[in-house]
């Protein structure tokens, strides 16, 4: 008798789109950044937009840097060649500059969680064939103290927002830091980053991660080493291949 009272056809979706009004009107979508009035929430304004600078083209195969023309399909930067990282492949959304800074702060320093929807939608366009090639996906853990004192770790945010969309199984329990760590920014150079967190990740070899392709999340790529480092121990634990997807990098000259 129920189903005899159902809304169904354009009928059905008056009542959101009544709801979503009246929350527009209360509440007006603002741009992420400068505040401006846009069309949806969790966006940018066209200013903002242009001001962003997501990396496509030529790439390194491996860590995702961009080069500045095309040399080649499955070219590795310097680096890369250099001193391989224990993930396979890597990209991000963004490069990470004065641009991208403030949003990505305003998740992880001012409780934007409003930011995230928006950003995983980034995550699953720029990171498409990653998130294909991808079993599951676990986030870069926070310690458990400086996750108290946060309240929420961003990357896990992303990840179940991503998980959502993609309908890829999220991991949130497999990857631990196991010591607590001084933040990466306070690092005076790669080589510090690097031995700031060696040793700082443990993986539970589950069968989740056994023999499984893994993506990894996290915010920014500043030199690599904090991914370097939880691919390392991802790979203990039994992944046969870590990919890494972030929201933005640090791009330095070649």
């Amino acid at each position: 008798m129920a189903a005899m009272f159902e809304s169904t056809g354009p009928l059905a979706v008056l009542p959101r789109r009544f709801g979503r009004a009246v929350l527009d009107f209360l509440y007006p979508p603002l741009c992420m950044t400068c505040r401006a009035l846009v069309r949806d929430s969790g966006n940018l304004c066209p200013d903002c937009w242009k001001k962003i600078v997501f990396l496509e083209g030529p790439m390194c195969s491996c860590c995702g840097l961009p080069f500045d023309f095309d040399i080649g399909t499955g070219t590795r930067c310097a680096s890369c060649l250099a001193k391989p990282p224990a993930f396979d492949s890597a990209r991000s959304v963004m490069r990470y500059d004065e641009a991208s800074r403030e949003p990505i702060l305003a998740l992880k320093r001012a409780d934007r969680h409003d930011l995230v929807p928006a950003f995983a939608r980034w995550l699953e366009r720029s990171g498409h064939d990653l998130i294909a090639e991808a079993d599951v996906i676990v986030p870069v853990p926070l310690h458990r103290w400086r996750l108290w004192s946060r309240r929420f770790n961003q990357s896990a945010l992303l990840v179940r927002a991503l998980s959502r969309l993609t309908g890829k199984p999220a991991q949130m329990r497999v990857l631990v830091r196991v010591r607590p760590t001084r933040s990466q920014g306070d690092m005076p150079s790669a080589k510090a980053r690097r031995r700031n967190v060696r040793g700082a990740f443990k993986a539970n070899p589950v069968a989740a991660i056994r023999s499984r392709s893994v993506l990894l999340i996290d915010d920014v790529l500043t030199t690599g080493a904090t991914v370097d480092a939880c691919a390392r121990a991802l790979k203990r634990a039994g992944a046969t291949k870590v990919l890494v997807l972030t929201l933005a990098r640090v791009v330095r000259p070649l």
